[in-house]
């Protein structure tokens, strides 16, 4: 084969020539963005947009989001697995995800694709390392993504994510981008319904002064802080313990639950919404030890519902809908890669539901003034 022109020769090529040219880039390498491939040859976007739009309509490329790749039928001829790759970054395969992994394998298999999964954490750079590993081996053709959102370099790594050229939907996770604060794509339970919908089951068996005791490090504590707050003041509820807590494995969690339990004495509190389920199974066994009857004395509600029915007595909690949340960035993704750049972005916020179970009671005025002292 002959050496390929250099920039300036391609920019003077027919149409023709250039499409061909085009077709041999594209072979072998996935996804390629539109700038790189003007910069390769040396013209403007606009005109590989328009040798882009008459190989597709021959059927011989794809357009995906920001990019093109050439066709299945394509990929089959050089030998590569024609079948959509998608990557999934998640912070944890332990807790939580595994449900929201299984809804995105499961989906993927039933769209003919194939789900890549790679496990990182809550840092920053653990996520990008994982990113750029299946980017950079050209391994996948559309990523899910749970990045961290708060905190130092979190912004550079959504604008980063947002810049690559396959599409990413960002998982249990929403964001914005760049100069105008455009909102990416992404699928996300409601943790703040939740936690409203959780005080509001407990206000109507009779409950109220309803405490909230949140991971001090969850992603998602936030959010759930924010629907404990609006119930009780739509409610008219009084004043009731709000504590952050540390993990139930770290050693600050031993005078964490004493606290929590000591100030749900002290307020009269007789409920108590626990995120997450760890921590709240923990705290009812610190509960039993110290002679506090659960639900007798303090009904308590857990979030995640991920151990929760194990306890004992089984907890009452909140679930979110971790399987559609994976199912559902699934089908985002592939819409993207089938429709191109200019499918408008969405946003998906889902809905979790209440598990009652004997956690939880309703109170009567007298109980409620005798409860926990």
């Amino acid at each position: 084969m002959a050496d390929k022109p250099g920039a300036e020769a391609k920019g003077a090529m027919l149409p023709a020539a250039r499409r061909q040219w085009l077709l041999e880039h594209l072979a072998g390498r996935g996804v390629v963005r539109i700038t790189h491939i003007a910069q390769a040859m040396g013209v403007t976007p606009v005109t590989v947009r328009r040798d882009v739009n008459d190989l597709a309509a021959e059927g011989l490329v794809e357009r995906v989001h920001g990019g093109v790749r050439l066709v299945a039928v394509r990929a089959e001829a050089s030998g590569e697995d024609p079948t959509p790759a998608i990557g999934m970054v998640v912070p944890s395969l332990d807790y939580y995800w595994p449900e929201v992994i299984r809804g995105a394998q499961e989906t993927a298999h039933q769209k003919c694709a194939r789900l890549v999964l790679r496990g990182a954490s809550y840092q920053v750079d653990d996520v990008r390392h994982q990113v750029e590993w299946m980017i950079g081996s050209g391994a996948v053709d559309a990523l899910l993504v749970a990045p961290p959102t708060l905190g130092p370099g979190a912004e550079e790594l959504i604008a980063w994510l947002t810049a690559l050229p396959v599409p990413v939907v960002l998982v249990e996770r929403s964001a914005v981008s760049g100069p105008y604060r455009q909102h990416v794509e992404s699928v996300r339970t409601d943790h703040a319904a939740g936690a409203e919908l959780a005080v509001r089951h407990l206000h109507g068996q009779g409950h109220r002064g309803i405490g909230l005791a949140i991971s001090a490090t969850s992603p998602t504590s936030g959010q759930v802080r924010d629907g404990w707050r609006h119930a009780m003041t739509d409610l008219g509820l009084r004043p009731a313990p709000e504590v952050s807590v540390a993990a139930y494995y770290e050693p600050g969690w031993a005078v964490d639950v004493d606290r929590v339990l000591d100030l749900c004495a002290e307020h009269g509190a007789t409920a108590l919404v626990v995120h997450s389920d760890r921590e709240a199974v923990s705290l009812v066994q610190r509960a039993e030890e110290r002679g506090v009857r659960v639900p007798a004395d303090l009904s308590v509600v857990a979030y995640d519902d991920e151990v929760a029915r194990f306890a004992h007595p089984p907890l009452t909690a909140m679930r979110p809908p971790k399987y559609a949340v994976g199912s559902t960035a699934v089908h985002l993704a592939l819409e993207r890669l089938a429709q191109g750049p200019d499918r408008p972005v969405r946003r998906v916020v889902l809905s979790s539901e209440l598990r009652e179970r004997a956690s939880t009671g309703a109170r009567t005025e007298a109980v409620r003034t005798e409860a926990l002292h």
